[in-house]
């Protein structure tokens, strides 16, 4: 078993330090925001009914909680909670639901399209409502530093929705790199497929008429305004050509131009896989190697199949270079947007060889029948690259090779034949609450009921996501322009180029701005 290196007690003894010794609900602050026992019943609300936010409704209801309130600008999507919960007061407006319910609601599910995350996350806490908020934390960087500021300042139970964050094997990835086994990490590799959405269209779909169950205007929110569109005869042809050329597209016959789904790979409302599954796939790496935008020194596209005037390119590769944590060295981090196979494999390793002998070593993760994260899998709507190895995150040592898969529910050393003879360190890091199986969603659903009632901090809280998406969502706005983009944390933006700082603030329209 390898020894505890100083780097290893440090790191836990900084996340064990984060937690208030009598928990979380022992702030007087949180107690004057009307904390309840753990035996309590919360009163729940959603802000986006259908979709993920419905299912993370659910699972945090869990058959115990109270919903009494549910906002969603789509009534035809939203009834999926509607039916769920027909005793939910229903809004199209969530400024409404809060105006009108606020005094009801203890904790809040958001989950509308990326662009408003921020907006109705802010507006939430502002009326110290607990919140989980479903990954990318936000569409930009900007955004993301106000919500870490807004977590401090309104001091509430928060919660981002990278469910992987709370599987054991993200832990056990970071107790083997804290451990020194694989020793100075200078390199990480991570990927994912095409997207299963349509990209790089080059013209916008003919207007139509919108649906009487949806309000664009609302749905559009701080974005700029534009005509709906479900797509024309143009769009669909697109669509086609792409499924046959990819084998896989547009989400179905039931998506149309924008939404429901179909908006995360335009640039004015989502950020592509970047934080569709780049916020997976890279939280090992995130918790494990300390990663904040204080350390960031530089992103860069290094690579892009195309730059598409509204949507994002299919291709991609994105660099991000770090500077040294306490205890750890530089670091490089390239996250690809891989047509297939594995984007990385060590120098004279073969996929094969990368890949663990089924049966022998240390048993983390998913198993048969949990419904785990197979490789090229994805997960219902993901991505489905073919991962020859095994692995879609690489950490590259200056003793060896650490790889993690899914969204982080897996973990092995590389070669196979490494990891077949090793021997876990002891644990140090606590557990999420529940089994973990499958993509761990429950677990971390429940994490954040227990931080709402008044444990110890979820997981993924708003001083450690906001920090996390602040510099991943980064790699969205470094896609528009050429070269090496030089960040200054301080300023909150790149010193070298006035085109992309663009992108790390968002320009609000009239009326939808918001401040702390």
């Amino acid at each position: 078993m390898a020894t505890h290196t100083r780097r290893y007690f440090f790191y836990g003894a900084a996340l064990t330090a984060a937690v208030p010794a009598a928990g979380f609900g022992s702030t007087p602050s949180l107690k004057a925001l009307g904390y309840k026992s753990p035996n309590e019943k919360l009163n729940l609300a959603a802000i986006g009914a259908g979709g993920q936010p419905a299912a993370d409704l659910r699972i945090a209801q869990g058959g115990v909680e109270n919903v009494v309130a549910l906002a969603d600008v789509d009534w035809a999507r939203g009834q999926e909670s509607f039916k769920r919960f027909p005793d939910a007061e229903k809004f199209k407006d969530y400024r409404q639901m809060l105006d009108k319910k606020g005094k009801e609601i203890d904790a809040i599910v958001v989950g509308p399209p990326d662009h408003m995350h921020a907006t109705c996350a802010l507006a939430c806490m502002q009326m110290g409502k607990h919140i989980y908020v479903e990954k990318p934390l936000t569409r930009t960087s900007w955004e993301a530093r106000l919500l870490w500021q807004a977590a401090q300042k309104y001091n509430v139970a928060t919660q981002m929705g990278n469910q992987g964050y709370s599987h054991d094997a993200t832990r056990v990835a970071c107790e083997i790199i804290w451990s020194g086994e694989i020793g100075d990490v200078s390199e990480v590799h991570a990927w994912t497929g095409r997207p299963s959405w349509p990209q790089g269209m080059t013209q916008t779909a003919e207007a139509s008429p919108v649906p009487d169950t949806l309000d664009w205007d609302l749905w559009l929110g701080g974005a700029a305004a534009r005509p709906f569109t479900a797509g024309d005869a143009n769009y669909k042809e697109f669509v086609a050509a792409r499924n046959t050329r990819y084998g896989r597209g547009g989400g179905g016959d039931g998506f149309g131009f924008y939404l429901p789904f179909n908006w995360r790979g335009f640039y004015d409302f989502g950020s592509s896989l970047i934080g569709d599954w780049g916020v997976h796939i890279l939280g090992p790496a995130n918790w494990a190697l300390q990663l904040a935008p204080e350390h960031l020194k530089s992103v860069e596209c290094v690579k892009k199949d195309s730059l598409p005037p509204f949507t994002f390119p299919d291709v991609l590769t994105i660099k991000y270079e770090f500077g040294p944590r306490p205890g750890m060295p530089p670091v490089t981090i390239y996250w690809y947007h891989h047509a297939g196979g594995d984007a990385y494999l060590p120098p004279g390793m073969t996929a094969e060889q990368a890949r663990k002998i089924p049966d022998q070593g240390p048993q983390v993760g998913p198993q048969s029948g949990q419904g785990g994260f197979r490789p090229g899998s994805g997960g219902a709507g993901a991505p489905r690259p073919v991962q020859n190895s095994g692995y879609n995150e690489i950490f590259v040592g200056s003793k060896g090779y650490l790889g993690t898969s899914g969204r982080g529910e897996g973990v092995g050393l590389l070669p196979g034949s490494r990891w077949a003879e090793y021997k876990l360190p002891a644990p140090y890091l606590s557990r999420s609450p529940g089994a973990s199986t499958g993509s761990n969603h429950a677990a971390h659903c429940r994490d954040w009921i227990r931080a709402c009632k008044g444990g110890a901090p979820a997981c993924s809280n708003f001083s450690i996501a906001a920090k996390y998406t602040e510099w991943l969502v980064l790699g969205a706005a470094a896609v528009h322009v050429e070269g090496k983009l030089l960040w200054d944390n301080a300023k909150g933006e790149f010193t070298n180029s006035r085109e992309a700082n663009k992108w790390v603030k968002p320009a609000f329209r009239k009326g939808w701005e918001i401040k702390l």
